[in-house]
């Protein structure tokens, strides 16, 4: 992948320029203040999955729209390829493997969660889904008022349009895929 905030400040200005959208516009839209979403555009600043999350749900876009880049009819993705997206203690590690595209509405990733970690998402856009493969260790996942345990080979699926936290309360690195449908 290329450089993520490269490809992240081309697609939110393409975006923002198909919608007529002013900086300002953005900033009401997102909550994310224009001079970060400037900093963004003209590659100042590597932004935090909060804050990219802030920005596709305030434009109400796929999180990967902001990552997404032209794809062949046949793509291999190395891992140690993909540059991860971090939270702000890097303790959560986000690796955007495919993105979401126009003709396949969703997105899938890998993720490495440290012991410890905690991950909130204010939701994503409306109708969504997530469904989620615990490959090592444990993950546990509070939506609304319940809280789920998924263990090594074990998956769950959700509504993911509500806020949801996600934590790593074990001793070992949780790694899991992650895959979120955008229906149209």
């Amino acid at each position: 992948m290329e450089n993520p905030s490269h490809i992240i400040s081309k697609n939110l200005k393409k975006i923002r320029n198909e919608n007529g959208l002013s900086l300002d516009a953005v900033s009401k839209l997102t909550g994310v203040s224009k001079g970060m979403l400037g900093q963004i555009e003209r590659e100042e600043v590597n932004p935090t999955i909060t804050t990219i999350l802030k920005i596709a749900n305030g434009l109400k876009i796929s999180f990967t729209s902001l990552l997404s880049e032209k794809e062949a009819d046949v793509k291999i993705v190395e891992l140690k390829k993909v540059s991860p997206i971090y939270d702000d203690s890097k303790k959560w590690r986000f690796y955007p493997v495919f993105n979401f595209e126009d003709s396949r509405p969703f997105e899938i990733s890998y993720v490495e969660a440290d012991p410890g970690v905690v991950m909130s998402s204010e939701g994503h856009i409306k109708n969504s889904e997530e469904t989620i493969t615990v490959y090592e260790g444990e993950l546990t996942l509070s939506i609304d008022d319940k809280t789920y345990t998924i263990s090594k080979g074990n998956s769950i699926r959700f509504k993911a349009e509500v806020p949801h936290k996600y934590e790593n309360r074990s001793s070992e690195m949780t790694v899991m895929h992650m895959t979120l449908y955008y229906p149209k």
